[in-house]
């Protein structure tokens, strides 16, 4: 092989020209606009799965769900959801699998938790959602979202543990959906972000830290008492926030009133019929946009756990 030929740009030569750039500064550019290190920013574009015939199933509790539901309502409710998201001025990107989807797929925050620099892919923790995270790679991977890790092994991570307390740390809950290994991996990505884990746990009977505790500004979170662990409140505080109390438990487990949106600062999307917690929460000075969602949440899930975040505003 002649000594020119390594001259050539394909082996180094002159016309070779080194990447330089960062994932994070190729967001937006070579990657979507994506991208999230807070939970109150404004909230720019979601991802959501409206769902179809795989709710009709023969037994319900099998498939995770509480109740039988009504399809059509649930879909009409789905789509009263996506249109609130884009009256908020919220892009709305289904997932629209290309195979037929398992019952729980809707719960797109399970799925996926997003970073400033992209996704980290979650591993679903039951049997029954074994697979919904390949359905999820395929819409990410086609919107332009980068996937920066896949959970994987014997490991257990879902979305909806883990909450951004500010834009260098991360509350990651083990539990029933994320295992010790699981949050390992969590954390091992995020410290390459120069981000840490508060890592704290979660009671028995707690689906998800995000159906415990919800942060609606850079100094007020909401949370459930008996639910929310105790690293999570003190972690809290030693942020600066003011950890509040719901009122009504019986909102919280009937109405999923805790299960609700943060749209931008003290601004929240939240589910309809919850007369005593959205009152708490005006008094707190948050906006309630509200949409009934009563059939949805018989599949065990609210609005928080329909929305994959895809973006928000980035704190500096």
């Amino acid at each position: 092989m002649s000594s020119s030929f390594f001259d050539t740009a394909a082996y180094g030569g002159e016309g070779w020209r080194s990447r330089i750039t960062s994932t994070a500064e190729e967001i937006g550019r070579l990657w979507a606009d994506c991208g999230q290190n807070s939970e109150w920013a404004p909230l720019k574009a979601v991802l959501l799965h409206r769902p179809g015939p795989e709710l009709l199933v023969d037994d319900a509790d099998a498939a995770q769900l509480l109740a039988p539901v009504d399809l059509a309502r649930v879909q009409a409710q789905h789509d009263a959801l996506a249109q609130a998201y884009r009256d908020a001025g919220v892009t709305v990107h289904m997932a629209s699998p290309d195979v037929a989807p398992p019952p729980n797929l809707m719960f797109v925050a399970d799925l996926m938790f997003m970073t400033p620099e992209g996704a980290i892919l979650a591993r679903p923790a039951s049997q029954v959602r074994a697979g919904e995270e390949r359905l999820i790679a395929r819409r990410l991977a086609a919107l332009g979202v980068p996937i920066l890790r896949s959970v994987h092994g014997r490991a257990t991570f879902e979305g909806a543990d883990a909450m951004w307390l500010s834009k260098r740390s991360v509350l990651v809950a083990e539990g029933l959906r994320t295992n010790i290994t699981g949050r390992a991996q969590v954390a091992a990505i995020l410290a390459e972000m120069d981000v840490e884990i508060i890592p704290v746990g979660l009671p028995f009977g707690a689906m998800h830290l995000m159906g415990s505790l919800r942060i609606v500004d850079e100094d007020v979170a909401i949370a459930w008492p008996g639910r929310t662990p105790f690293a999570a409140v003190r972690a809290l505080r030693e942020h600066g926030y003011a950890v509040h109390f719901l009122p009504d438990e019986n909102e919280a487990m009937e109405g999923f009133a805790l299960n609700f949106m943060t749209l931008g600062q003290r601004k929240i999307l939240m589910a309809a019929g919850n007369p005593i917690t959205q009152k708490f929460y005006e008094k707190l000075g948050v906006e309630c946009v509200v949409v009934a969602v009563d059939e949805l949440t018989k599949a065990a899930g609210g609005i928080g756990c329909l929305t994959g975040v895809l973006k928000r505003d980035l704190l500096d």
